[in-house]
């Protein structure tokens, strides 16, 4: 049937035989490149004042995130690294999603619902 792993004497597994790594196959380190076809994607991104955010998404929809309310919170949580304007600034885009270093990023589906009903979207701290 299938080949199974070798036990070796300390307990662990042992290489399989025929095995390969990432150098023997380079398509392996390639991330590849996602191109998101969904409305709600973000094309675009820009730091603005006040931690608001310029966005546009792949409609074409533009608007304003503000972030104010949320970093200025106590329940800021993990954002609260963004209160500092060097972190905010930042922002980039990932797959289509507004992020941060350090794994941060914003719901763009959340995101492009108020900005498509009110053309601004308000971040707001979580509430238990």
């Amino acid at each position: 049937m299938g080949r199974t792993a070798s036990i070796g004497v300390d307990g662990e597994l042992g290489a399989m035989s025929g095995a390969r790594n990432a150098q023997a196959n380079p398509a392996a380190e390639i991330e590849a490149e996602i191109r998101p076809d969904l409305p709600w994607r973000v094309a675009s991104v820009a730091p603005m004042s006040d931690y608001r955010l310029k966005v546009r998404f792949i409609d074409g929809l533009e608007g304003e995130v503000h972030m104010s309310p949320l970093l200025t919170s106590p329940k800021a949580g993990v954002f609260a690294s963004l209160r500092d304007e060097a972190v905010f600034d930042e922002v980039h885009l990932r797959w289509g999603a507004v992020t941060w270093p350090g794994n941060l990023d914003l719901a763009p589906d959340a995101m492009y619902d108020d900005i498509k009903e009110s053309g601004v979207s308000v971040v707001v701290p979580y509430e238990d």
